[in-house]
């Protein structure tokens, strides 16, 4: 038989899944976003990733509460420097992107 303690655990595990299940699912929006971004701005994204560095609870618009999740990333506009960049997302809405200075590819240039 359950106690209280039992269901309890059961409860805060399935609550932990279900973090990391929607918090995966989050990391791919990121992900796919930042491609798409990068490639907009004729940038490749290196090692194919996007890292979770920061988390937060913050409102949106609406005043509901919502993870706030900073991921950081590293682009090459050459293939030969490696730069950083950042993607911001609140719930699963993509809310910045923050690229650090960098070389132009060159045919952009000619």
């Amino acid at each position: 038989m359950l106690d209280l303690f039992d269901v309890t655990a059961l409860f805060g595990f399935c609550a932990v899944l279900a973090y990391f299940w929607r918090a995966q699912g989050t990391r791919e929006i990121a992900l796919r976003a930042t491609r798409q971004h990068l490639q907009q701005q004729q940038l490749s994204l290196l090692d194919g990733n996007v890292a979770l560095r920061a988390i937060w609870c913050k409102r949106n618009r609406q005043g509901e509460l919502k993870l706030w999740r900073r991921y950081i990333f590293e682009f090459t506009a050459t293939g030969h420097e490696r730069y950083k960049g950042c993607v911001i997302t609140l719930g699963n809405r993509i809310e910045s992107f923050e690229l650090e200075p960098h070389r132009f590819p060159d045919d952009i240039l000619h």
